[in-house]
């Protein structure tokens, strides 16, 4: 949680922004606008947006509880200063999506970097998440900056930061630079320069196209099947949702065959406002709603839409009444998983001793699919961070190569070790692949899940999210957490609870022996109820957003015995949480 101030200081804040906050007109405005309303005021500036694990991420507004160049600069000065702990020349990569100020606040926190003699090699144009964290590795750089807020809103941009091996900043490395981001004063401490002044005298480099190149090539080395793909007349309607996979995940799909691709033509052109898609996210819907628009029209095996910052990727396919079915992310993992399993044991380029990794609040059908091809299966904390520090334990080792897979229910994917972060260009690649390969076997891959399910059982997996906005919503949440721990139900729905996890103590405990074990991952403020029959229930508050997140699996003899379930589920949870 963020500073928390009191009503003086917090005038004495909106006052010295308003004297000093003078570089761009907008937050002028703002600030302006707003005088004598406490509340505006108050919302503005009661507590410093946070520099979490996953750097900052906010409105874009005034103030030190918004995103803007002032907060960019005081957080990449913090990071500079982490940097330079240590001699030696440092580097930094610098990517950015299509969001409203993304470019701006992009060449704001290269000029900080610059100004305090660290070099930043920065994309000339919006790229992928992924491409950041390969910038990172492929030019030998010290960290990396990426200006994006994934899939929220576009009120919302962010700053995340990652570390040398192309991984999100670890949570020791976040508390580190939060520290240094903590000791600094908004407006005299953060250095700065001209920005085509530092490109001129090379302090600032634009990353060439043989990066760009480079990047691709390692993400076709993740085919199994690329001989299949160009006969199989596979047919795709894509959309990027405005973002930043418009020309990667078209290139890639160009490159392995696949020529017959229908873009969505108001969510192609970069656009930070989303005009079309209020919630530019892959996960829901109503995002897909002209992609699933023009599906009925162009009749195409796949429709693929990926988020603003293309890290993640999210699928629909025709069913049998002729309609166009979305696939759940965890859904598309099982599938990718047992796809790449499979293949790769058929055509002898299964590593010996594979590993699988996925987040905690990811399905359990992962575990039959692991057991059933003898892949040991890594789980790890929420956030993709985790999977890619489980590949760089492997590349310490010299095994980096046992990795073939990881993902998160959310819709994340990542295939390879070239990246240490989820990548919806690969998974793109992937998904049509697989959907490809399947269509010269007669397969859909609405059939394909469907065999996985009747192999494995059926899990019907569902999250639901609830808004907790504001210092208010804050508290709440807290309280949401506290309560849960001091009085978890004994069952839900006549299910029996018959043990819980607590990742924040890191204690397990069986309801029915009385036995504890230890949980050996790093702390979080998650709680986990496990029920009868397989099933669970799995609160969090998100890291990234104003959420309460509860995640739920039920199983059941079939689809419709399951989902019937999960309902239950989540109708009396919801009541005991008080939404």
């Amino acid at each position: 949680m963020g500073n928390l101030r009191n009503e003086q200081k917090i005038n004495a804040l909106y006052e010295l922004w308003l004297k000093n906050a003078t570089e761009d007109s907008d937050l002028n405005k703002e600030l302006t606008k707003i005088k004598g309303n406490d509340a505006e005021i108050s919302d503005r500036f009661y507590r410093d947006l946070e520099f979490g694990t996953g750097g900052l991420r906010g409105v874009i507004g005034a103030g030190t509880n918004r995103m803007n160049i002032y907060t960019v600069r005081k957080a990449t000065q913090g990071m500079a200063n982490y940097l330079l702990e240590n001699a030696g020349e440092k580097s930094v990569a610098i990517a950015y999506d299509s969001r409203i100020k993304s470019d701006y606040f992009a060449k704001s926190a290269a000029s900080v970097l610059a100004a305090n003699g660290i070099k930043v090699y920065i994309y000339k144009e919006l790229m992928p998440t992924p491409m950041l964290s390969f910038a990172v590795r492929k030019l030998g750089c010290d960290a990396g900056i990426i200006i994006t807020a994934s899939h929220n809103p576009s009120k919302y941009n962010g700053f995340k930061a990652y570390g040398s091996d192309g991984c999100q900043l670890t949570l020791e490395a976040a508390s580190a630079v939060l520290e240094k981001v903590n000791a600094l004063d908004t407006f005299d401490d953060v250095k700065t320069t001209d920005f085509e002044k530092a490109l001129s005298s090379g302090m600032i480099n634009y990353i060439g196209e043989d990066v760009i190149d480079s990047y691709i090539e390692n993400v076709k080395a993740q085919s199994i099947h690329a001989d299949v793909v160009e006969q199989s007349g596979l047919k795709v309607v894509y959309t990027p949702l405005n973002g930043a996979g418009n020309k990667p995940v078209r290139r890639i799909l160009n490159e392995i065959g696949i020529k017959d691709v229908v873009v969505v033509k108001e969510q192609e052109s970069p656009d930070g406002h989303f005009p079309t898609c209020p919630y530019p996210n892959p996960e829901i819907e109503e995002a897909l709603r002209l992609g699933l628009e023009l599906s009925n029209k162009e009749k195409p095996d796949l429709l693929l839409a990926t988020d603003p910052d293309c890290d993640r990727v999210g699928i629909a396919v025709p069913n049998e009444k002729g309609s166009f079915q979305l696939i759940t992310g965890n859904e598309t993992g099982a599938l990718l998983l047992e796809y790449i399993c499979k293949e790769r044991i058929a055509n002898g380029t299964m590593p010996k001793n594979p590993i699988t990794v996925k987040t905690i609040v990811t399905t359990d059908l992962i575990k039959a699919i692991a057991k059933e091809y003898n892949v040991e299966l890594i789980e790890v904390l929420t956030g993709f961070k985790f999977i890619g520090e489980q590949i760089g334990f492997l590349e310490d080792k010299g095994e980096e190569n046992r990795y073939i897979f990881g993902f998160e229910e959310s819709y994340g994917y990542l295939s390879g070790t070239y990246v240490r972060d989820k990548d919806a260009v690969v998974a793109s690649m992937l998904i049509c692949e697989m959907a490809a390969f399947y269509r010269t076997k007669g397969i859909s891959l609405l059939q394909a899940r469907d065999n996985i399910y009747k192999k494995y059982g059926y899990y019907c997996n569902k999250l639901s999210t609830f808004t907790c906005e504001g210092a208010a919503g804050m508290e709440r949440m807290s309280e949401i957490m506290r309560d849960i721990r001091k009085a978890y139900p004994v069952d839900v729905a006549g299910e029996k609870v018959i043990g819980i996890a607590d990742y924040l103590t890191s204690e397990k405990t069986d309801l029915e022996t009385g036995k504890t074990f230890d949980i050996t991952l790093p702390k979080s403020n998650v709680f986990t109820l496990y029920l009868e029959h397989n099933n669970s229930i799995i609160v969090r508050p998100s890291g990234t957003e104003p959420k309460i997140k509860v995640y739920y699996t039920a199983t059941g003899k079939n689809s419709d015995e399951a989902c019937a379930l999960q309902e239950r589920f989540a109708d009396e949870f919801t009541k005991i949480l008080g939404f």
